[in-house]
């Protein structure tokens, strides 16, 4: 089996879509790992500091629709060079020029929502080099780059401690720079590119009632994955008063256990069908949610309950574009992207309703338990199409992929 998955494609351009989604991810959620000490110079409210996490999320979401059709029209390579080039340009801008209020804050973050849109490129270039009975093993790997979330809570904290938050802007156009040397170098256009169609043509996919459903499966599993990576410093600095560097490594914690799973979420759903590995997730992820809503008195036990639910998300990630890519194969470009912004707004959501739940309420409680109900309802919209989508599109005897 493994000897055939990399025979079916093309390894150099899989790993160079993974390299580059990773580190476009890394500086996506960047603010969100720099938010204690950004705050704290800046003067920030809750809210605030809320929003300003939330924001690169929401601009990288409407980004993905305009990346997911130029992938399609301009195909994959040439659209993430053009995206990579903006981002590179926004953070030398950010740290030469030096970030002093919060509207130049907003206005990175936009910048930043670029990177954010990396995922409509990287999944699409990946994803038609391989055929149907491989997708969730090769939209896993190349969907493995959101562990660039990893390393900016990882190491964004300790670098700003030493050399100051605006300075990290300027550290990551090293990493960043690399990257884009290696794609330009490896990436390469499949054969099996469609050809480009009328713009209007693109939404019409918008009629199918399944594209609103990927959407929302995603903005629920994709949504709490990136909005956790993006307010996790935030909550352990405030709920536990943790510093912002050790904060900073509960994140990464958490957000490794849910970017490591999403490879593993792809295979298992290739194995046991994408429905049957989302209802377990969106279950588990439910309970996780409610558990650790209660306001546990130690760090170490919500850090626990944290990193179980980023397993559950990251496998949820991967099991949920094993399916669109038996649906949408051929609208694969604009589908991602529609997919892709679905579960930015998700992560919008939760980043800033943690942010509004701790300043009006005085806790984080009501935005955990509000994306739980998410969860659940996403579960049982799942359990109302999963017979449709088993005797039609997804029958044994259309595709050998397990759905």
């Amino acid at each position: 089996m493994t000897k055939s998955f990399w025979k079916a494609g093309h390894p150099p351009t899989l790993f160079a879509a993974f390299l580059y989604f990773d580190l476009a991810f890394m500086v996506w959620v960047m603010l969100g790992p720099l938010a204690v000490q950004i705050a704290k110079d800046l003067g920030l409210s809750p809210a605030q500091k809320g929003l300003m996490v939330a924001v690169p999320v929401l601009a990288g979401a409407l980004l993905r629709v305009v990346m997911g059709i130029l992938v399609d029209r301009i195909r994959p390579k040439k659209s993430g060079a053009v995206g990579q080039a903006i981002v590179i340009a926004g953070l030398a801008w950010a740290w030469y020029g030096g970030i002093t209020s919060y509207t130049q804050l907003l206005l990175l973050g936009c910048i930043l929502g670029v990177a954010g849109a990396s995922f409509a490129v990287a999944l699409p270039l990946a994803s038609r080099w391989y055929p149907p009975e491989h997708q969730g093993k090769a939209m896993g790997i190349a969907g493995a780059g959101n562990s660039g979330t990893v390393l900016a809570a990882l190491f964004a904290p300790g670098l700003a401690a030493a050399f100051g938050w605006n300075n990290v802007f300027g550290l990551a156009l090293i990493p960043l720079s690399l990257a884009f040397a290696v794609y330009l170098l490896l990436a390469k256009d499949s054969p099996d590119c469609p050809p480009p169609k009328p713009l209007a043509d693109y939404l019409k996919v918008l009629r199918d009632r399944d594209a609103w459903w990927f959407m929302f499966f995603y903005s629920v599993t994709f949504g709490g994955f990136v909005g956790l990576a993006s307010s996790l410093t935030i909550y352990f600095n405030d709920q536990y008063g943790l510093p912002p560097v050790m904060a900073g490594y509960f994140t990464a914690a958490c957000v490794f256990a849910g970017s490591l799973v999403r490879p593993i979420g792809g295979a298992v759903a290739d194995r046991i069908g994408g429905i049957r590995t989302l209802s377990v997730v969106y279950a588990a992820t439910a309970l996780l949610l409610v558990a650790v809503s209660v306001g546990l008195s130690r760090a170490w036990l919500a850090l626990a309950l944290f990193v179980l639910a980023m397993l559950c998300l990251g496998m949820g990630n991967g099991a949920v574009f094993q399916l669109v890519p038996q649906r949408f194969r051929k609208e694969i470009g604009i589908m991602t992207g529609l997919v892709g912004m679905a579960g930015g707004v998700g992560g919008f959501y939760l980043a800033s309703s943690m942010g509004v739940s701790k300043q009006y309420t005085g806790s984080y409680q009501a935005g955990l338990l509000v994306f739980a109900v998410l969860a659940v309802l996403a579960l049982a919209g799942l359990s109302g199409v999963k017979t449709r989508w088993r005797t039609t599109w997804g029958a044994p005897h259309l595709t050998a992929a397990k759905i």
